[in-house]
């Protein structure tokens, strides 16, 4: 099946455009149809998932779910992007924005919201989650139900009754105990798990908070959620199985730690 391929802003919301990052505003185009009419979006941020993306990909087509996936690729050395256009040869239902470097989580999750926000159509529903497969993407249909049933965010938990985290040190998690309980002292959300990447959006909430949204690197998880509940939108966890990398390395660095632990101590309200 032939893919279209349209410019990136013919089809996109020029004001939504313009409130982009650099990264987007710079790219050349964003590859694939966006003139598509999906419930679910799928964000899948990449650098170096070569060894997982088409998997993956495959694994969510096979997903009773009427998606659209959006893969932002930040120029990863190892072929990711080549290997979302061979999937794109497949599917017609597969977008990738491809950055000049890596930018960071905060920014591609933020880009892609903008992205699916200034499409035609946009989906009801959005999904992020990671692309190496520690998140099970079978898992997503748990995730779309809530919001379907009026809940504007839910968090795929690894710390709830019935959530866990497979393959990992005692020094990680050690490290993702403390910066949930720090978290949560600050925000007090009513949740457990303030850092898990695995969730849905409502498009409601993304359009209410997208403005606010100004994490670069991973802190983003922190920052999405303190936006939703200082906007009154309803929130809710579901447990998840959380499996360490089997595939490449991760992209995790010292500075990025230091980042994130900044941003929960330069939260100064209990909310």
């Amino acid at each position: 099946m032939s893919i279209q391929v349209p410019s990136s802003t013919s089809l996109l919301n020029k004001e939504l455009i313009g409130n982009m990052s650099f990264e987007v505003k710079s790219s050349k185009s964003i590859e694939g149809n966006l003139d598509m009419n999906s419930e679910v979006g799928v964000i899948l941020p990449t650098y170096c998932e070569a060894q997982n993306i088409e998997k993956l990909i495959d694994e969510i087509e096979n997903l009773d779910l009427n998606t659209s996936i959006l893969v932002i690729d930040d120029s990863s050395p190892d072929g990711t992007s080549d290997i979302v256009r061979k999937c794109q040869r497949k599917h017609d239902n597969i977008l990738l924005f491809e950055r000049p470097k890596k930018f960071g989580l905060g920014t591609a999750i933020t880009d892609g919201f903008r992205i699916f926000l200034s499409v035609r159509n946009p989906p009801k529903y959005i999904i992020t989650m990671d692309a190496d497969y520690s998140h099970n993407p079978k898992e997503i249909p748990k995730l779309i139900a809530p919001v379907k049933k009026g809940f504007d965010l839910v968090v795929g938990s690894r710390y709830c009754q019935g959530g866990s985290a497979r393959d990992w040190s005692i020094i990680r998690l050690a490290v993702s105990k403390v910066a949930n309980l720090l978290t949560k002292l600050r925000i007090n959300a009513k949740i457990s798990d303030y850092t898990s990447g695995m969730r849905c959006y409502s498009t409601k909430l993304v359009r209410g908070i997208i403005n606010d949204l100004h994490s670069r690197t991973y802190e983003i998880q922190i920052e999405t959620i303190r936006q939703a509940n200082l906007g009154k939108f309803r929130i809710r966890e579901i447990p998840i199985t959380f499996v360490n990398r089997k595939k490449g390395r991760s992209k995790l660095t010292i500075n990025e730690i230091k980042d994130f632990f900044s941003y929960i101590f330069s939260i100064n309200r209990k909310y």
